[in-house]
């Protein structure tokens, strides 16, 4: 297979997992994010930079599956939409893959709103007779990674295409949806109190530049200098509760002005639920529920990483930063499996 914007892995790894696929190339512009994938799928001849330019001079490979999720910022229900930026089109550059690779099925995840966007449509419009890909075709559907086994509530759109000479892949049986998994048993056996606040002083060197690393999961067990201020706060939420929990004196000027809106700002998690959807910026409690249900702290590196399916000795390269952006930005490796299994066992 073939990972485009492959970020971490996190889908290469979920597909891996059925073991039944190996990648052979990635493509990503972020370099911490490559040097990461780089590290755990050995397999891969990984390009650092834009698709654009992969496409224009690099080598193009023939696979039969090429996966994805486009970067989608442009249209996220998150923060400012904007219907001209230019993350909304590199669907485009996934598509003149296609064209080249020639795969049997393809996979491109991305945001929910993906599937009502105008992009969207046009992406159809291309498999359609005339289009660049009337040789294929695809169907779409929102699925939830916590009904597959996921830690987490996190709804994505997934596209599955295929030749039009084969069959149209079975999508993925739900085998959680009503029984889905929890934080408790994503964070079993994780101590309450970290292990410190600073990465190890490693250094890796990758494509020309020395970069943070090698780090496993379990050295990510890092926290976060928290103002007295903030302390008071977590110490008012309980488990479940949020910044609606908080007396007058400790609420944020901002907070007392607006009464109603997002339940998850400075939010406590569940025990014994599913988390709510691990973004980049998890580390942060006034970002959304990332209180850890019972410490006085946000949740970890080591803990969001969990949340997400990745295994205690997936290897990462990168600041505090740069690694929780390829943690909250990957797809959850149980839907990658899930996914995997559906294009295994297709008809």
């Amino acid at each position: 297979m073939l990972d485009l914007f492959s970020g971490a892995g996190g889908l290469t790894a979920g597909l891996e997992r059925t073991g039944r696929f190996t990648s052979v190339q990635a493509v990503e512009l972020d370099r911490a994010a490559a040097a990461t994938y780089a590290q755990n799928h050995t397999s891969a001849d990984v390009w650092v930079g834009r698709i654009q330019d992969w496409l224009r001079d690099g080598t193009v490979p023939e696979v039969d599956v090429i996966v994805g999720g486009p970067p989608c910022q442009g249209f996220s229900t998150l923060g400012k939409q904007d219907a001209e930026d230019d993350r909304n089109f590199l669907w485009r550059e996934y598509a003149s893959t296609i064209l080249r690779a020639r795969p049997s099925y393809f996979v491109v995840e991305n945001v929910a709103a993906f599937t009502r966007s105008p992009q969207y449509l046009q992406f159809v419009e291309e498999t359609e007779p005339g289009g660049r890909l009337h040789e294929y075709t695809f169907e779409a559907r929102v699925l939830n990674a916590a009904d597959y086994g996921s830690f987490q509530a996190r709804r994505r759109a997934v596209l599955i295409g295929h030749h039009r000479d084969l069959p149209a892949p079975a999508w993925p049986e739900p085998t959680h949806a009503k029984r889905h998994r929890t934080v408790r048993e994503a964070l079993s056996g994780i101590p309450h109190t970290w292990s410190g606040i600073d990465l190890p002083g490693d250094t890796h060197h990758f494509d020309g530049h020395d970069l943070p690393g090698v780090f496993l999961t379990r050295d990510l067990h890092l926290g976060r200098n928290y103002s007295l201020l903030s302390l008071e706060r977590f110490a008012h939420i309980r488990e479940g509760q949020n910044r609606f929990s908080l007396p007058y004196e400790l609420q944020a000027p901002c907070w007392r002005k607006h009464t109603s809106g997002s339940g998850d700002v400075m939010g406590r998690l569940y025990w014994d639920r599913p988390s709510v959807t691990v973004r980049t910026e998890f580390f942060k409690p006034e970002k959304g529920r990332y209180l850890h249900p019972e410490a006085d702290r946000a949740i970890t590196h080591f803990e969001a990483a969990r949340l997400q399916g990745f295994p205690d000795d997936y290897k990462w390269v990168g600041s505090k930063t740069a690694i929780a952006r390829q943690i909250g930005n990957a797809v959850p490796l149980e839907l990658g499996e899930a996914i995997g299994k559906s294009l295994i066992y297709s008809p």
